[in-house]
């Protein structure tokens, strides 16, 4: 018979999306959590659970915490530069100089806790980031996070050719830092954790690529980078490996295509071919309209990518993208859904409200397991959302409300966020 030991009960109108497009409201229901678990969301609370203390928040929403899938954590100090470029001039110009700046561990520490307390501050529970190639520096944004309560998956990055002299590493070197880092970090906290990250095709020799592969395999980590973003740098990468037939193929001949879970950045442009790959290897996609909009690069077909049964979440791309907000995010995904919608023959429907709000909790959640929904054993991580500034005259059912906030609301709805069962302040740094 279960306790009220390690229970806490939250009462308010609980939304969450147990699959893409369904989505379960429960208004006025009781959340019940045991240690850091969702035990079940229920209309009356069960009697066993009757000894807790009740939080309740009245008529505002509960929702699961938003999902990050792909964010350039030295990017910050970018956004909104440089947005009239396309993908590669913008990383000579804008990128490759603010990331060299990293070797300086003060100017990395003063940066990266900018870059924690805007995660907090927007509800971004869990993300997936980038660093630099300095080992150092990417310690200290993993000990920021952890210190922060956020959950993440941060990557030193590996480039050694089609780079700047001033921001470029040597094979050897840098294969040698990254396990030495994996060693270091693999099993140093609780909920941020190393993930593989060749920057991307271009900038990575098949040596450095294949000795990756081979360090996600010997620490069991997974592996982040880009694909099929831009058709200049898909070209480029057709160039440099004409053996492959299409992008994804160069990754998964060196064993970084979902061998170990694999997140692809944007996967605009690929074909049938490697979208089947994709599905087959369950390799994810970090969906970043902002971003493809901003370096126009296209419009990524997500439904077509999701029917096929390729996992999608969301994705902010800093800096290609210019807002750390999810609910920006969703609004915008959905705009360049209906463009699709209308370039794809009206074949593939714009995505709803409940598909949004899965793709920015469970769809990118399902990549840190069991997050991202408010179902049995999932990790307890939520947002509780004030959204009474957003109310007209009309009565209004939740899912309008829902829908609402995704497209008007902002950081100031959210009043609490939990992460893992607990419940997290602004970082105190």
């Amino acid at each position: 018979m279960a306790t009220c030991n390690n229970v806490k009960v939250l009462k308010g109108n609980v939304l969450y999306t147990p699959k893409f497009g369904e989505l379960k409201v429960i208004k006025n229901g009781y959340l019940v959590v045991q240690d850091n678990k969702v035990v079940g969301v229920y209309e009356n609370l069960p009697e066993e659970y009757k000894c807790s203390e009740v939080i309740d928040h009245g008529d505002k929403m509960i929702i699961p915490g938003f999902v990050d899938l792909h964010f350039h954590a030295p990017q910050l100090s970018n956004r909104g530069l440089g947005m009239d470029k396309e993908l590669l001039p913008w990383l000579e110009t804008y990128t490759f100089p603010e990331e060299s700046k990293y070797s300086n561990l003060e100017y990395a520490e003063k940066a990266y806790k900018k870059v924690v307390k805007e995660l907090w501050r927007y509800g971004t529970t869990r993300s997936v980031l980038f660093g630099t190639i300095h080992k150092d520096s990417t310690n200290i944004l993993m000990d920021l996070l952890a210190k922060a309560g956020l959950g993440a998956y941060v990557g030193k990055v590996n480039m050694d050719r089609n780079s700047p002299d001033f921001y470029i590493e040597d094979t050897e070197k840098s294969l040698k830092d990254t396990e030495a880092w994996l060693e270091e970090t693999h099993n140093k906290y609780d909920i941020v954790k190393p993930i593989v990250t060749p920057r991307f095709v271009p900038t990575c020799t098949s040596n450095l690529m294949k000795g990756l592969g081979d360090l996600a395999k010997k620490y069991n980590v997974p592996v982040q980078s880009h694909l099929s973003e831009n058709q200049g740098e898909i070209a480029w990468v057709s160039e440099l490996h004409p053996e492959s037939s299409f992008y994804g193929e160069v990754y998964d001949n060196h064993g970084l295509f979902g061998q170990q879970p694999t997140i692809m950045a944007h996967c605009i442009h690929g074909n049938d071919a490697e979208i089947e790959l994709m599905a087959k290897n369950n390799v994810y996609v970090a969906h970043s309209p902002h971003s493809n909009n901003n370096l126009s690069s296209g419009i990524a077909p997500i439904r077509k990518l999701v029917e096929k049964g390729v996992p999608v979440g969301l994705a902010s791309d800093i800096s290609g993208g210019h807002a750390i907000s999810m609910t920006s995010i969703m609004a915008v995904s959905a705009q360049v859904s209906r463009l699709k919608w209308l370039e794809m023959n009206k074949e593939y429907a714009a995505l709803s409200a409940p598909e949004l709000l899965y793709l920015a909790t469970k769809g990118g959640g399902g990549f840190f397991g069991k997050v991202g929904s408010f179902e049995e054993g999932y990790e307890f991580d939520a947002l509780v959302i004030d959204d009474e500034n957003l109310a007209d005259l009309n009565p209004r059912t939740l899912e309008e409300r829902l829908e609402r906030y995704i497209y008007l609301g902002d950081d100031r709805n959210i009043i609490e966020r939990y992460v893992a069962g607990k419940k997290v302040e602004e970082p105190n740094f």
